[in-house]
């Protein structure tokens, strides 16, 4: 029996790297020192990997902003756009970053690569980006470094790669006329070439990510999975090659996933353990299985007696020396170490666990399960559980009342008093706002000053009093400025606010937070996910105060800004004891009972996020109309609760909505803001051909970038939108909120976006907008 574990947080435990990147970016260090810092960080992830008692402890997890990324400049899929940074910078790190945020100094303009989500994670990815005929190479020795350099720190390490199936399919084509699993021939020389190489250095194990074999397949998708790994095998027999499947069961992809000549299958026996019995039966008997049965996802105590099952019942078909114990996939989604946390409720504490606490977790249950007799593993699987008795039985967790009002939840609570035809009327009426209104996503730059002002108020060294006195300061001064450049719809800023989740989670019962249990987003990006132990309830309003202090202060419109119940539970670490719609529909009554406050403090719109939606749909077809139901509800009991002309806005970004178009639409919000600027408008095509019936926002400024557009660059994208939406349909707004952005290239950006919006007004005729 074998331990491994499949990736480890790289952001560092105080979020190192995410400090490091921003002081490169700004030029505050050189490239060396940044470099120093990731190596440092592999080190020290490798150490306590290796330290824990991990057999084969991963080496290429590591990166600087993301895996997908990292292999698309590995393989050389450069995008020519990027032609002349590669010319003109002296490294390799610098046209990396600028593939993933864009490129605007020394004379160049060029836009970054698409993002989305990777799965059904809260993780964003680089898409790569594939043409017809494309031809790779081995551009980027990444891979072979780092393996290098753990085997200079002592150890053999397990090189983690993204099969070349899956990271075809995680990319778009970018012209039409081909299918990018016919690149895989293109490809494979270049992953022949790397494995030759990490065989020359001694590697033994590599690890093929291949999540896709985990998804629907097409026949065409199975066939490329055959061809690469019969072709991987054949040139390379001594290697062991462990394929990882994570995020759902195999189910109709067992039989292709142990036919790929691997020597280790893993399996996800967290999101799927019911998959271990069919598994069990049809395995060859050259085929060792990997069993992530520790969360690599979810912040609670493994429960070693679960697990022990899972693993004693495949040992015993298979024989202990076919079994490896792992993490059910990377723990890139864990925060890094519990053992920082020394704020937390001791109670709470005692039920979680973090990514170097899972690995300690994966080496017990392997010697648990090899049967030791050693006192410190028994002590280990007393006190675990201990703490899972502690946890059912804690009075924490339950409140009756909360129970019983979701109980009570009824038809009429999920829907508006008319339907959206006679809202929008009303709505017009009241808010009485131009062609192409304009508006942003909720919050403004948070500059240096704003979060030293937060920390020297959780600190004690400024009163509620001062406090509020500088964020009022700043919220004036936001307001100002919005009017100035002629935005329509204003927002508060919401400088008050740490992050569009845990700023409500502080505020709602039954959920806690950490100091330092950071995930990483996207980039430098990293959250702090709410930790839901409990039933969920509102104590008191959470954001009157703010929304009606902004909207006394102009005579414009003001957006109050929620952040609704499925993205609440999706960014959020949740409770596994009770069904997540039951949570879910808990969040809901609570934003429920505030937009309704918002409605009382005289708050005309409300925008309520829901960036997650999308997100959070199961990897198979066929699971998703029972997600779908209890979602989209869940949003609906959150907005229902209003006048017909309070107008509800909603939110989201980096979503294909294709398939789900329709469910969206029944979300019923009056306006829906979207992600459209790196796709070049290419996700409004799913509105237009369903021809969605409410008003629509698609986002012409990609905040996720430091570059500006211009005012050119926008219209253009405005005129694609009207091409296919009606002009009276659309709203003009950013991709996203603008609170990691600097103000100077925020305010560039707005005053071109009110310029764009203007133009393309001033441009349509009565007689054209009649004829829409």
């Amino acid at each position: 029996m074998q331990t491994h574990n499949l990736g480890y947080p790289r952001i560092g435990s105080k979020r190192e790297l995410k400090k490091a990147c921003e002081q490169y970016w700004s030029g505050k260090i050189k490239l060396h020192e940044l470099l120093e810092i990731g190596k440092k960080l592999c080190i020290q992830n490798w150490n306590i990997q290796k330290q824990a008692g991990i057999d084969l402890v991963p080496c290429n997890d590591f990166s600087y902003y993301d895996q997908v990324l990292d292999m698309t400049l590995t393989v050389g899929a450069i995008p020519k756009r990027y032609n002349q940074i590669a010319v003109k910078s002296n490294n390799e790190q610098d046209l990396y970053f600028a593939m993933a945020r864009g490129y605007q100094k020394n004379g160049l303009d060029i836009t970054a690569m698409e993002m989305t989500k990777w799965f059904d994670t809260n993780y964003h990815y680089i898409v790569p980006e594939f043409y017809k005929d494309q031809e790779f190479q081995l551009f980027s020795n990444k891979i072979l470094n780092e393996f290098e350099g753990a085997k200079q720190t002592g150890i053999n390490a397990k090189p983690v790669i993204i099969g070349l199936v899956s990271y075809l399919l995680l990319g778009k084509e970018k012209e039409e006329g081909f299918n990018k699993l016919d690149l895989a021939k293109n490809l494979l020389p270049v992953y022949i070439e790397i494995l030759k190489k990490l065989e020359q250095q001694g590697a033994e194990y590599i690890q093929f990510d291949e999540p896709f074999l985990a998804l629907d397949l097409s026949d065409k998708a199975k066939e490329t999975f055959r061809f690469v790994y019969k072709e991987i095998r054949a040139k390379f027999p001594k290697l062991k090659f462990i394929i990882a499947t994570y995020f759902d069961g195999l189910k109709d992809n067992l039989s292709l996933a142990t036919s790929l000549q691997a020597d280790v299958l893993h399996i996800d026996l967290v999101r799927n353990p019911e998959q271990l019995e069919e598994v069990l039966a049809t395995i060859p008997n050259n085929l060792s299985l990997s069993l992530g049965v520790v969360d690599g996802r979810n912040i609670w105590k493994n429960n070693f007696e679960k697990s022990l099952k899972l693993i004693e019942k495949a040992a015993e078909t298979l024989g202990s020396e076919r079994i490896f114990i792992a993490s059910s996939c990377s723990l890139l989604h864990s925060p890094c170490d519990l053992d920082v946390e020394t704020q937390l409720n001791s109670e709470i504490k005692n039920w979680l666990a973090f990514a170097k606490q899972k690995v300690e977790e994966v080496v017990a249950l392997k010697e648990l399960a090899s049967g030791t007799t050693d006192e410190t593993f028994l002590n280990i699987y007393t006190e675990n559980k201990n703490a899972a008795t502690s946890r059912n039985n804690s009075s924490l967790i339950h409140n009756n009342s909360v129970k019983q009002r979701v109980n009570a939840i009824n038809e009429k609570d999920t829907r508006r008093k008319n339907s959206f035809n006679i809202r929008k009327n009303e709505q017009h009426k009241a808010l009485k706002l131009p062609l192409f209104p304009t508006t942003t996503i909720g919050s403004f730059p948070q500059t240096k000053e704003v979060r030293s002002w937060r920390a020297k108020f959780k600190k004690g060294e400024l009163t509620t009093v001062e406090y509020d006195n500088l964020l009022k300061e700043e919220t004036k001064r936001t307001i100002k400025w919005q009017e100035d450049i002629g935005i329509d719809v204003l927002v508060h800023g919401e400088f008050e606010r740490n992050d569009m989740v845990e700023y409500f989670g502080e505020q709602l019962e039954g959920i806690t937070f950490t100091k330092y249990g950071w995930v990483q987003s996207y980039g430098s990006r990293c959250v702090k996910p709410p930790i839901i132990f409990g039933d969920v309830s509102r104590p008191k309003p959470m954001t009157v105060y703010w929304s009606q202090y902004a909207q006394s202060i102009t005579q414009k419109l003001v957006k109050g800004m929620l952040t609704g119940p499925v993205t609440i539970l999706q960014w959020s670490f949740v409770r596994d004891d009770q069904p997540r719609s039951v949570t879910c529909n808990q969040i809901a009554l609570a934003i429920r009972d505030e937009v309704a406050d918002l409605e009382k403090a005289g708050i005309k719109i409300i925008q309520i996020d829901e960036p997650a939606i999308r997100e959070g749909l199961p990897l198979r077809k066929a699971d998703w109309q029972n997600y779908l139901q209890w979602a989209v509800r869940a949003f609906r009991i959150s907005s229902s609760g209003v006048n017909d002309e309070i107008q509800i806005h909603t939110h989201m970004c980096y979503s294909e909505f294709n398939d789900v178009i329709h469910n969206i639409a029944d979300m019923d919000a009056d306006v829906i803001t979207i992600e459209c600027s790196r796709s070049q408008m290419e996700l409004l095509d799913a509105f237009a051909e369903f021809k969605y019936p409410n008003e629509i926002g698609p986002g012409v400024y990609d905040i996720h970038s430091p570059r500006v557009p211009s005012k050119e660059e926008m219209v253009h994208l405005l005129e694609k939108a009207q091409a296919v939406i009606p002009a009276n349909q659309l709203w003009v707004n950013p991709d996203c909120g603008l609170k990691t952005r600097h103000w100077e290239e925020t305010e560039k950006a707005l005053k071109a976006m009110v310029e764009a919006s203007k133009q393309v007004a001033n441009s349509l005729t009565k007689k054209e907008l009649v004829n829409q």
